[in-house]
């Protein structure tokens, strides 16, 4: 029984003051939720409740509620008579750093957060505010998925979050965050969204339980080892960012909000940045080893490069051959894709070309320029790959260069051989500008491959092989693998010292800030899938 269930009509006329009080009562009560026991579970399984949430979400006081008195109106399984207010969501919107961002977030002390029909049509109607007014969205998750007792009636309601998740795809940014179970249809919505944020050991998102893999295959496994943040973090590349704790997840999402435009029709936040815009970074020269061989951490060179040293990586422990970051330039935030030499030697493979073309696509929705950092030894071969798709995957990655729009600098480090130096973001497939260092290597294959394929008859034939394999090598190098062969030809702008690096990227991208592209007429792309 709640206030408003006491509530009498008199024929006197209104008190409206008594009148606001008892709905101040009401709006707390529904606030705190259906009963304090609810609120300790929550508590004691390391979860907040979807206000506390909320507020670490959006600056203080900023929060606006809407729909806070909905109930649901199904009937029979005992709906009836439990029809607590809010029907389980909360729905508003608020400031994060100043700007309009829109959320809803589960209660799962009301139905275990399950989605029925008045659930949905909140949710429905905070998505479609959002969109409207062109600002960004964050779903805060933590529901058991459909409401079994609505049945059908649920299930539309999914299928309207989905149709919605795509309309505002590339539109306004798309924030999941997983704080509880996300189970059946329910790990589309965020899988359709443009990041996923998870917290570990309280989070899971999986289509079918371990219960039903267990009875269908026989393999025994926990929640969090079949769906849970690091699951997700490292082998399927479904979440983007795991964190221990709610706060420092919710902390991230508002840095991560920072970096983004509030739609597809403005430019990314700038900030001042005391960082000079002329600052030398000769310490690279130190930090890459101009062995092409020789390894190395290219985290190290970002960090030297961006503003202040601080750059937010996206996808950190999946395909670590790739790094896919967000940082700033003088203040204004870039998209960057760099080869990690750390991880595989840097090449690309299956799960490194996946990752950098959704960070390359989603950076050329959001206006967010794109810098690639190329060092390179190639496709990773094998037959695994070629059999798991190596091409289609590899395909998606090109496809969302040529694809892309804003402004693209590439610059090759060190090497950047075969079809691996086309697909990052080379001149050829509409780089607007490219640099190199001068220890470069840009060619067909290393010099050794080369050698031993133009002159494997010649060197078979001599009575020494492996002299004359090494006199081939060096002639090969220096015919065409010499830093300046590719720049004499145009297809690199110029080549730099390693200490100019930071200067040259502003420059180059502050005169590419009011880059025009005219795309042709279609009604979309055909994606390699």
């Amino acid at each position: 029984m709640t206030i408003l269930d006491d509530l009498t009509v008199t024929q006197a006329a209104p008190d409206l003051r008594r009148a606001a009080d008892e709905l101040r009562r009401l709006k707390e009560e529904v606030s705190r939720g259906p009963d304090p026991e609810a609120t300790r579970r929550q508590h004691a399984k390391n979860k907040l409740t979807a206000h506390e949430r909320l507020e670490l979400l959006f600056d203080p006081d900023t929060f606006t509620e809407i729909e806070p008195l909905r109930r649901h109106r199904a009937t029979g399984f005992g709906l009836e008579d439990r029809k607590p207010h809010g029907d389980g969501v909360v729905i508003g919107w608020g400031l994060v750093h100043g700007r309009t961002v829109f959320a809803y977030a589960h209660d799962f002390r009301v139905f275990a957060g399950a989605l029925g029909e008045a659930h949905a049509a909140k949710v429905h109607k905070v998505m479609d505010l959002a969109e409207a007014a062109g600002a960004p969205l964050v779903s805060l998750n933590d529901g058991a998925g459909a409401r079994i007792q609505e049945g059908v009636t649920a299930l539309a309601g999914y299928g309207g979050i989905f149709r919605r998740n795509v309309a505002a795809s590339g539109v306004i940014p798309q924030i999941s965050v997983m704080l509880g179970p996300c189970a059946g249809g329910a790990a589309y919505s965020p899988a359709l969204t443009d990041f996923v944020f998870m917290v570990r050991e309280t989070a899971q998102m999986f289509i079918t339980g371990p219960d039903v893999v267990q009875a269908v295959t026989g393999e025994r496994i926990t929640h969090n080892g079949l769906g849970g943040a690091d699951v997700h973090a490292t082998a399927s590349g479904v979440c983007h960012f795991a964190h221990d704790d709610e706060a420092e997840c919710l902390e991230d999402v508002r840095f991560l909000l920072s970096l983004l435009p509030s739609n597809n029709r403005e430019m990314p936040p700038s900030v001042r940045s005391d960082d000079s815009p002329d600052r030398r970074t000769d310490a690279l020269a130190d930090l890459v080893p101009a062995d092409p061989g020789r390894s190395y951490d290219i985290r190290g060179v970002i960090e030297e490069v961006v503003d202040d040293g601080e750059f937010f990586e996206v996808h950190e422990g999946w395909a670590r051959n790739v790094v896919c970051a967000l940082a700033r330039l003088d203040g204004h935030p870039v998209g960057i894709v760099a080869n990690q030499p750390a991880s595989l030697a840097g090449v690309l493979d299956i799960h490194a070309s996946e990752k950098a073309a959704r960070f390359v696509s989603t950076c050329d929705a959001f206006n967010i320029p794109l810098v690639t950092l190329v060092d390179v030894p190639g496709f990773l071969p094998g037959v695994d790959q070629e059999h798991n798709g190596i091409i289609r995957h590899g395909a998606k990655l090109l496809y969302a260069y040529c694809n892309a729009t804003v402004p693209r600098i590439s610059l090759v480090l060190r090497k950047a051989y075969g079809g691996a130096y086309i697909v990052m973001d080379s001149r050829s497939i509409g780089a607007d500008l490219s640099f190199a260092w001068p220890t470069n290597e840009i060619a067909v294959m290393g010099a050794e491959g080369a050698a031993n394929v133009i002159f494997r008859r010649e060197i078979a034939a001599s009575d020494d092989p492996e002299a004359l394999r090494a006199e081939r090598i060096q002639e090969y190098r220096s015919e065409l693998m010499h830093p300046y062969y590719a720049a004499e030809r145009g297809l690199v702008d110029d080549v730099i010292e390693p200490g100019e690096t930071r200067r040259v990227l502003i420059r180059s991208l502050a005169m590419l800030r009011a880059k025009k592209a005219e795309v042709p007429a279609r009604k979309h792309g055909n994606l390699p899938t």
